[in-house]
């Protein structure tokens, strides 16, 4: 029986009952994957959601899209561009901007996703790229955050990069989702970037990352494989190799001997 995609309503029943899998993707090809393979909740760009092909390969994947608030102008700019998103197919709106933004969306009946503790576009205020709610008063602002966003009236927040027990604590005591980047287990889903499953990030790898294939290892071989290949083209090319005579069409005998004829008579 086909899988069926998990409404607002389902994703709260389930807190406390059920971990889910989240990822973060950016193509065609991981969106059927993910599909196949029974992932929960997606985050994707907006470019690949609005591809006509996303919800052909991806139908039960609950998925958010969104961007953050250095990307948009006015919120009334961002409420206008989630409209279009959900209308695209996007089941959440990701929003990294203020309390009020959030109510404003959520207001309009937009799911809304915040996001705490190592927040990227609001790194700076934080220290940057470090784990956050690291001592008892760091931990006690971080739970005041996410109850604000609760009360905002988000229905989930990412929280990326913070102690496990203090991840536990707070999902205990709010009504809203977790969503765990580096947070553990006490969340209700686990979330992970594609690129780092698949061995195919290039660059710093995070504590929280977890490799399953080496795919960078097979992108580098094919890349070897388009050189040789390349390569051997242009040998054929210079040695009269190619084109062969299967790779092109000759004419009728008689047709060529009249258009020999023809052209012989026109000037050069």
């Amino acid at each position: 029986m086909a899988r069926k995609r998990p409404t607002v309503s389902d994703l709260r029943a389930w807190k406390g009952k059920k971990q889910l899998t989240m990822l973060r993707f950016f193509t065609i090809e991981e969106a059927e994957a993910a599909e196949k393979a029974g992932i929960d909740v997606a985050s994707v760009p907006p470019e690949l959601l609005q591809d006509p092909r996303y919800r052909q390969v991806a139908p039960s994947i609950f998925t958010m899209t969104g961007k953050t608030h250095l990307e948009f102008g006015s919120p009334y700019d961002y409420l206008k561009f989630c409209g279009e998103m959900m209308q695209a197919g996007a089941d959440a709106m990701y929003c990294s901007s203020s309390f009020d933004v959030v109510r404003m969306l959520s207001k309009e009946f937009i799911p809304v996703v915040g996001h705490v503790g190592l927040v990227p576009s609001r790194a700076t205020w934080t220290g940057g790229f470090r784990a956050v709610g690291k001592t008892a008063n760091a931990a006690i602002a971080l739970y005041e955050e996410c109850k604000a966003c609760q009360d905002a009236g988000a229905i989930a927040v990412e929280i990326e990069v913070v102690p496990i027990e203090v991840a536990t604590e707070i999902s205990k005591r709010l009504d809203m989702l977790l969503w765990s980047m580096g947070s553990g287990p006490g969340c209700d889903a686990q979330y992970l970037f594609a690129e780092d499953i698949l061995g195919t990030n290039r660059g710093h790898m995070p504590r929280h990352s977890k490799v399953y294939r080496n795919f960078a290892a097979e992108f580098d071989r094919l890349q070897q494989e388009r050189i040789s290949a390349f390569k051997e083209y242009i040998d054929d090319v210079n040695t009269g190799a190619y084109p062969e005579d299967k790779h092109v069409l000759r004419m009728d005998k008689t047709e060529l001997g009249t258009f020999l004829k023809k052209i012989n008579t026109r000037r050069s």
